[in-house]
Protein backbone atom coordinates (compact mmCIF):
# COMPACT_ATOMS: atom_id res chain seq x y z
CA UNK A 1 0.00 0.00 0.00
CA UNK A 2 0.99 3.69 -0.58
CA UNK A 3 -0.11 7.21 -0.25
CA UNK A 4 -0.19 8.99 -3.62
CA UNK A 5 0.89 12.95 -3.85
CA UNK A 6 0.51 15.14 -7.16
CA UNK A 7 1.43 18.27 -7.17
CA UNK A 8 1.13 20.82 -9.23
CA UNK A 9 0.71 18.38 -12.40
CA UNK A 10 -0.25 20.58 -15.71
CA UNK A 11 -0.57 18.22 -19.12
CA UNK A 12 -0.80 20.17 -22.42
CA UNK A 13 -1.55 18.64 -26.19
CA UNK A 14 0.40 20.53 -28.47
CA UNK A 15 -1.36 24.36 -27.33
CA UNK A 16 -4.11 22.37 -25.69
CA UNK A 17 -4.21 22.27 -21.82
CA UNK A 18 -5.71 19.54 -20.38
CA UNK A 19 -4.55 19.66 -16.74
CA UNK A 20 -4.35 23.08 -15.42
CA UNK A 21 -1.89 22.35 -12.07
CA UNK A 22 -3.60 19.88 -10.24
CA UNK A 23 -2.78 18.90 -6.48
CA UNK A 24 -4.18 16.46 -4.70
CA UNK A 25 -3.35 13.97 -1.49
CA UNK A 26 -4.60 10.19 -1.07
CA UNK A 27 -3.61 8.89 1.87
CA UNK A 28 -2.57 5.20 2.14
CA UNK A 29 -5.57 2.90 1.76
CA UNK A 30 -7.94 5.33 0.74
CA UNK A 31 -10.39 4.87 -1.68
CA UNK A 32 -10.50 8.46 -3.95
CA UNK A 33 -13.21 8.95 -6.97
CA UNK A 34 -12.26 11.73 -9.37
CA UNK A 35 -15.01 13.15 -10.98
CA UNK A 36 -16.40 14.95 -13.42
CA UNK A 37 -17.74 15.87 -17.23
CA UNK A 38 -16.33 14.51 -19.77
CA UNK A 39 -12.81 16.23 -21.03
CA UNK A 40 -12.01 17.40 -17.64
CA UNK A 41 -9.18 15.74 -17.08
CA UNK A 42 -9.67 12.88 -14.68
CA UNK A 43 -9.09 10.04 -17.17
CA UNK A 44 -5.75 11.77 -18.35
CA UNK A 45 -4.50 12.22 -14.63
CA UNK A 46 -5.14 8.00 -13.77
CA UNK A 47 -3.01 7.27 -17.26
CA UNK A 48 -0.49 10.12 -15.66
CA UNK A 49 -0.21 8.14 -12.68
CA UNK A 50 0.02 4.66 -13.77
CA UNK A 51 2.67 5.86 -16.56
CA UNK A 52 0.83 6.10 -19.86
CA UNK A 53 1.02 9.47 -20.12
CA UNK A 54 3.78 11.90 -19.57
CA UNK A 55 4.02 14.95 -17.21
CA UNK A 56 4.34 18.17 -18.69
CA UNK A 57 5.30 19.59 -15.36
CA UNK A 58 4.14 18.78 -11.62
CA UNK A 59 5.42 15.45 -9.45
CA UNK A 60 3.74 12.58 -8.87
CA UNK A 61 4.53 10.47 -5.98
CA UNK A 62 3.14 7.08 -4.76
CA UNK A 63 4.91 6.46 -1.20
CA UNK A 64 7.66 8.10 -1.15
CA UNK A 65 9.22 7.54 -4.57
CA UNK A 66 9.07 10.17 -7.03
CA UNK A 67 7.81 8.48 -10.26
CA UNK A 68 7.69 10.81 -12.95
CA UNK A 69 10.31 8.77 -15.19
CA UNK A 70 9.32 5.38 -13.59
CA UNK A 71 7.95 3.14 -16.26
CA UNK A 72 4.78 1.91 -15.92
CA UNK A 73 5.94 -1.16 -14.77
CA UNK A 74 8.54 0.31 -12.16
CA UNK A 75 5.42 2.16 -10.64
CA UNK A 76 4.15 -0.87 -8.72
CA UNK A 77 0.47 -0.04 -9.76
CA UNK A 78 -2.74 -2.40 -11.16
CA UNK A 79 -5.08 -0.66 -13.18
CA UNK A 80 -8.75 -1.70 -14.74
CA UNK A 81 -10.15 -0.34 -17.99
CA UNK A 82 -13.59 0.14 -19.17
CA UNK A 83 -13.26 -2.88 -21.22
CA UNK A 84 -12.24 -5.92 -20.30
CA UNK A 85 -9.18 -6.69 -22.21
CA UNK A 86 -9.14 -10.34 -21.58
CA UNK A 87 -7.54 -12.96 -23.91
CA UNK A 88 -10.39 -14.88 -25.53
CA UNK A 89 -8.31 -18.29 -25.84
CA UNK A 90 -7.13 -18.63 -21.98
CA UNK A 91 -9.18 -19.33 -19.35
CA UNK A 92 -10.04 -17.28 -16.41
CA UNK A 93 -7.64 -18.57 -14.54
CA UNK A 94 -4.95 -18.57 -17.50
CA UNK A 95 -5.77 -14.52 -17.44
CA UNK A 96 -5.58 -13.50 -14.12
CA UNK A 97 -2.30 -15.48 -14.04
CA UNK A 98 -0.57 -14.21 -17.39
CA UNK A 99 1.20 -11.24 -15.93
CA UNK A 100 2.66 -13.23 -13.28
CA UNK A 101 4.19 -15.23 -15.89
CA UNK A 102 5.86 -12.81 -17.73
CA UNK A 103 7.59 -11.37 -14.29
CA UNK A 104 9.04 -15.13 -13.91
CA UNK A 105 6.62 -15.37 -10.98
CA UNK A 106 6.87 -19.39 -9.41
CA UNK A 107 3.97 -21.60 -10.47
CA UNK A 108 2.74 -22.26 -6.61
CA UNK A 109 2.98 -18.36 -6.05
CA UNK A 110 1.22 -18.01 -9.64
CA UNK A 111 -1.24 -20.56 -8.36
CA UNK A 112 -1.79 -19.34 -4.68
CA UNK A 113 -2.56 -15.99 -5.98
CA UNK A 114 -5.08 -16.61 -8.42
CA UNK A 115 -7.22 -18.86 -5.54
CA UNK A 116 -6.79 -15.82 -3.65
CA UNK A 117 -8.37 -13.51 -5.61
CA UNK A 118 -11.16 -15.95 -7.05
CA UNK A 119 -11.79 -16.62 -3.88
CA UNK A 120 -12.41 -12.55 -2.83
CA UNK A 121 -14.41 -12.38 -6.14
CA UNK A 122 -16.47 -14.97 -6.30
CA UNK A 123 -14.58 -16.75 -9.32
CA UNK A 124 -13.06 -20.09 -7.81
CA UNK A 125 -16.10 -22.51 -10.29
CA UNK A 126 -15.15 -19.92 -12.93
CA UNK A 127 -11.51 -20.45 -13.21
CA UNK A 128 -11.80 -23.05 -16.37
CA UNK A 129 -13.94 -21.50 -18.50
CA UNK A 130 -13.07 -19.06 -21.38
CA UNK A 131 -14.65 -15.31 -21.44
CA UNK A 132 -17.15 -15.84 -24.19
CA UNK A 133 -18.78 -17.83 -21.16
CA UNK A 134 -18.64 -15.15 -18.65
CA UNK A 135 -21.29 -12.27 -18.12
CA UNK A 136 -20.19 -8.75 -18.43
CA UNK A 137 -20.16 -8.56 -15.19
CA UNK A 138 -18.47 -11.85 -14.25
CA UNK A 139 -15.68 -10.85 -17.10
CA UNK A 140 -15.15 -7.32 -15.00
CA UNK A 141 -14.52 -9.65 -12.00
CA UNK A 142 -12.32 -11.16 -13.83
CA UNK A 143 -10.26 -8.00 -15.11
CA UNK A 144 -10.04 -6.99 -11.54
CA UNK A 145 -8.77 -10.43 -10.05
CA UNK A 146 -5.77 -9.64 -12.88
CA UNK A 147 -5.22 -6.76 -10.67
CA UNK A 148 -5.63 -8.43 -7.62
CA UNK A 149 -2.99 -10.58 -7.90
CA UNK A 150 -0.38 -8.10 -8.69
CA UNK A 151 -1.18 -7.14 -5.16
CA UNK A 152 -0.01 -3.68 -6.20
CA UNK A 153 0.66 -0.68 -3.92
CA UNK A 154 -2.35 1.15 -5.86
CA UNK A 155 -5.25 0.51 -7.73
CA UNK A 156 -6.38 2.44 -10.63
CA UNK A 157 -10.18 1.66 -11.94
CA UNK A 158 -11.32 3.91 -15.31
CA UNK A 159 -14.62 3.84 -16.03
CA UNK A 160 -14.58 0.07 -14.67
CA UNK A 161 -18.45 0.23 -15.10
CA UNK A 162 -19.37 1.63 -17.91
CA UNK A 163 -20.18 -1.30 -20.45
CA UNK A 164 -22.59 -2.45 -17.64
CA UNK A 165 -26.18 -2.38 -17.36
CA UNK A 166 -27.82 -0.74 -14.42
CA UNK A 167 -28.81 -2.99 -12.37
CA UNK A 168 -25.25 -5.11 -12.74
CA UNK A 169 -23.49 -1.52 -12.34
CA UNK A 170 -25.30 -1.22 -8.56
CA UNK A 171 -24.12 -4.77 -7.80
CA UNK A 172 -20.69 -4.20 -8.89
CA UNK A 173 -20.47 -0.73 -7.16
CA UNK A 174 -20.85 -2.92 -4.15
CA UNK A 175 -18.55 -5.17 -5.00
CA UNK A 176 -15.74 -3.01 -5.35
CA UNK A 177 -16.19 -1.29 -2.11
CA UNK A 178 -16.46 -4.51 -0.60
CA UNK A 179 -12.52 -4.99 -2.05
CA UNK A 180 -11.28 -1.84 -0.99
CA UNK A 181 -12.31 -2.98 2.32
CA UNK A 182 -10.88 -6.27 2.07
CA UNK A 183 -7.79 -5.69 0.34
CA UNK A 184 -7.66 -2.15 2.16
CA UNK A 185 -5.11 -0.76 -0.33
CA UNK A 186 -5.14 2.49 -2.09
CA UNK A 187 -7.33 2.89 -5.00
CA UNK A 188 -7.99 5.82 -7.28
CA UNK A 189 -11.18 5.70 -9.24
CA UNK A 190 -12.34 7.78 -12.04
CA UNK A 191 -16.05 7.86 -13.41
CA UNK A 192 -18.28 10.66 -14.62
CA UNK A 193 -21.29 9.03 -12.86
CA UNK A 194 -21.94 11.21 -9.49
CA UNK A 195 -24.08 8.28 -7.96
CA UNK A 196 -21.04 6.33 -8.10
CA UNK A 197 -18.94 8.16 -6.85
CA UNK A 198 -20.67 9.64 -4.04
CA UNK A 199 -21.59 5.73 -2.84
CA UNK A 200 -17.98 4.30 -3.29
CA UNK A 201 -15.58 7.53 -2.10
CA UNK A 202 -14.00 7.94 0.77
CA UNK A 203 -13.40 11.30 -0.63
CA UNK A 204 -14.42 12.96 -3.55
CA UNK A 205 -12.09 14.95 -5.75
CA UNK A 206 -14.51 17.47 -8.49
CA UNK A 207 -12.67 18.15 -11.61
CA UNK A 208 -13.76 20.50 -14.41
CA UNK A 209 -11.75 21.85 -17.51
CA UNK A 210 -8.07 20.39 -16.14
CA UNK A 211 -8.79 22.50 -12.38
CA UNK A 212 -10.11 20.32 -9.33
CA UNK A 213 -13.31 22.37 -7.96
CA UNK A 214 -13.81 20.78 -4.79
CA UNK A 215 -12.43 17.78 -2.86
CA UNK A 216 -13.87 16.31 0.28
CA UNK A 217 -16.24 13.76 1.96
CA UNK A 218 -19.34 12.89 -0.42
CA UNK A 219 -21.72 14.38 2.09
CA UNK A 220 -19.45 17.07 2.44
CA UNK A 221 -19.52 17.81 -1.11
CA UNK A 222 -23.50 17.51 -0.85
CA UNK A 223 -24.04 19.44 1.94
CA UNK A 224 -21.96 22.40 1.40
CA UNK A 225 -20.57 22.56 -2.09
CA UNK A 226 -18.20 25.45 -3.09
CA UNK A 227 -19.74 26.57 -5.92
CA UNK A 228 -22.22 26.39 -8.65
CA UNK A 229 -20.79 23.99 -10.56
CA UNK A 230 -20.33 21.30 -7.66
CA UNK A 231 -23.64 21.90 -6.44
CA UNK A 232 -25.05 21.01 -10.09
CA UNK A 233 -22.91 18.11 -10.49
CA UNK A 234 -22.96 16.28 -7.20
CA UNK A 235 -26.58 15.20 -6.72
CA UNK A 236 -29.65 13.28 -8.70
CA UNK A 237 -32.06 14.97 -9.35
CA UNK A 238 -30.21 18.25 -9.41
CA UNK A 239 -30.10 21.62 -7.46
CA UNK A 240 -32.73 23.97 -8.42
CA UNK A 241 -30.84 27.57 -9.17
CA UNK A 242 -33.00 30.60 -9.59
CA UNK A 243 -31.07 33.96 -10.40
CA UNK A 244 -32.67 37.04 -8.71
CA UNK A 245 -31.46 39.26 -5.42
CA UNK A 246 -32.77 39.78 -1.56
CA UNK A 247 -35.02 41.82 -0.47
CA UNK A 248 -35.13 42.76 3.10
CA UNK A 249 -37.63 46.46 3.05
CA UNK A 250 -41.28 45.19 3.33
CA UNK A 251 -40.72 41.71 2.97
CA UNK A 252 -37.89 38.94 3.17
CA UNK A 253 -36.89 36.94 0.62
CA UNK A 254 -35.21 36.16 -2.84
CA UNK A 255 -36.89 37.83 -5.76
CA UNK A 256 -36.19 36.05 -8.72
CA UNK A 257 -35.70 37.61 -12.20
CA UNK A 258 -38.73 35.70 -13.64
CA UNK A 259 -40.32 37.63 -10.80
CA UNK A 260 -41.06 34.65 -8.50
CA UNK A 261 -40.97 35.84 -4.49
CA UNK A 262 -39.52 32.94 -2.19
CA UNK A 263 -40.26 33.69 1.14
CA UNK A 264 -36.87 33.30 3.49
CA UNK A 265 -36.80 33.33 7.47
CA UNK A 266 -35.05 37.02 8.68
CA UNK A 267 -31.00 36.17 9.02
CA UNK A 268 -28.70 38.88 8.83
CA UNK A 269 -26.94 37.50 5.90
CA UNK A 270 -30.01 38.63 3.70
CA UNK A 271 -29.06 42.47 4.74
CA UNK A 272 -24.99 41.79 3.84
CA UNK A 273 -26.25 40.36 0.34
CA UNK A 274 -29.25 42.63 -0.44
CA UNK A 275 -28.64 44.18 -3.63
CA UNK A 276 -26.28 41.77 -4.75
CA UNK A 277 -26.82 39.63 -7.99
CA UNK A 278 -27.22 35.83 -6.43
CA UNK A 279 -28.48 32.54 -7.08
CA UNK A 280 -30.71 30.62 -5.22
CA UNK A 281 -30.06 27.28 -4.96
CA UNK A 282 -32.45 24.56 -3.39
CA UNK A 283 -32.02 20.80 -3.87
CA UNK A 284 -35.40 18.98 -4.74
CA UNK A 285 -36.07 17.00 -1.49
CA UNK A 286 -35.50 20.33 0.30
CA UNK A 287 -38.95 21.55 -1.13
CA UNK A 288 -42.12 21.28 0.16
CA UNK A 289 -45.47 21.87 0.26
CA UNK A 290 -46.66 24.89 2.11
CA UNK A 291 -49.03 24.76 5.04
CA UNK A 292 -51.73 27.18 3.45
CA UNK A 293 -51.42 29.07 -0.01
CA UNK A 294 -50.61 32.20 1.86
CA UNK A 295 -47.49 30.24 2.07
CA UNK A 296 -44.31 29.85 0.01
CA UNK A 297 -44.11 30.25 -3.63
CA UNK A 298 -46.86 29.22 -6.43
CA UNK A 299 -46.17 26.99 -8.92
CA UNK A 300 -47.97 24.88 -12.02
CA UNK A 301 -47.52 21.21 -12.10
CA UNK A 302 -45.96 20.12 -15.50
CA UNK A 303 -45.06 16.33 -15.05
CA UNK A 304 -45.86 14.14 -11.74
CA UNK A 305 -43.14 10.93 -11.93
CA UNK A 306 -44.11 8.13 -8.67
CA UNK A 307 -41.33 5.81 -7.87
CA UNK A 308 -43.04 4.28 -5.00
CA UNK A 309 -40.73 5.10 -2.50
CA UNK A 310 -41.01 9.06 -3.69
CA UNK A 311 -42.49 11.17 -6.31
CA UNK A 312 -40.47 13.58 -8.28
CA UNK A 313 -42.73 16.58 -9.82
CA UNK A 314 -41.49 18.78 -12.19
CA UNK A 315 -43.32 22.04 -12.14
CA UNK A 316 -42.78 25.66 -13.43
CA UNK A 317 -42.42 29.20 -11.57
CA UNK A 318 -43.43 31.90 -14.12
CA UNK A 319 -41.53 30.04 -16.98
CA UNK A 320 -38.80 28.42 -14.48
CA UNK A 321 -38.54 25.19 -14.00
CA UNK A 322 -38.14 23.12 -10.76
CA UNK A 323 -37.80 19.46 -9.45
CA UNK A 324 -39.63 18.57 -6.28
CA UNK A 325 -38.87 15.43 -4.76
CA UNK A 326 -41.49 13.99 -2.51
CA UNK A 327 -41.39 11.44 0.20
CA UNK A 328 -44.57 11.49 1.37
CA UNK A 329 -47.35 10.30 -0.42
CA UNK A 330 -49.27 13.69 -1.77
CA UNK A 331 -51.82 13.67 -4.09
CA UNK A 332 -50.81 15.25 -7.37
CA UNK A 333 -51.77 15.60 -10.73
CA UNK A 334 -50.35 17.71 -13.50
CA UNK A 335 -52.34 20.83 -14.11
CA UNK A 336 -51.96 21.65 -10.38
CA UNK A 337 -51.35 24.50 -8.84
CA UNK A 338 -49.00 24.35 -5.58
CA UNK A 339 -47.63 26.47 -2.94
CA UNK A 340 -43.69 25.42 -2.22
CA UNK A 341 -41.25 26.26 0.19
CA UNK A 342 -37.84 25.27 1.06
CA UNK A 343 -36.68 23.80 4.17
CA UNK A 344 -33.11 24.17 3.53
CA UNK A 345 -31.76 26.40 0.52
CA UNK A 346 -27.96 27.73 -0.52
CA UNK A 347 -27.13 31.25 -1.83
CA UNK A 348 -24.35 31.51 -4.80
CA UNK A 349 -22.28 34.45 -6.12
CA UNK A 350 -24.45 35.88 -9.14
CA UNK A 351 -20.69 36.50 -10.71
CA UNK A 352 -18.11 34.06 -9.56
CA UNK A 353 -20.61 31.52 -8.47
CA UNK A 354 -18.99 31.08 -4.89
CA UNK A 355 -20.99 29.65 -1.76
CA UNK A 356 -22.39 32.55 0.54
CA UNK A 357 -24.42 31.05 2.60
CA UNK A 358 -26.25 27.66 3.48
CA UNK A 359 -29.37 28.10 5.24
CA UNK A 360 -31.94 25.45 7.29
CA UNK A 361 -35.24 26.51 8.10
Amino acid sequence: MASVDIVNVKKSFDRAEILRGVSIHIQDGEFVVLVGPSGCGKSTLLRMIAGLETISSGEIKIGDQLVNDFTPRDRDVAMVFQNYALYPHMTVAGNMAFSLKLRGIDRAEIDRRVARAAEILGLTALLDRRPRHLSGGQRQRVAMGRAIVRDPRVFLFDEPLSNLDAKLRVAMRSEIKDLHQRLKTTMVYVTHDQIEAMTMADRIVVMRDGRVEQTGEPLELYDTPANLFVAGFIGSPAMNFLKGTIEVADRTGFVADTGTFVPLPPSPTHGELAGRPLVLGIRPEHLRIADGAAGGFEVGVKIVEPTGSETQVTATANGADLIALFRERHTVRQGDQLHLTPTHFHLFDGQNGARLASVSI
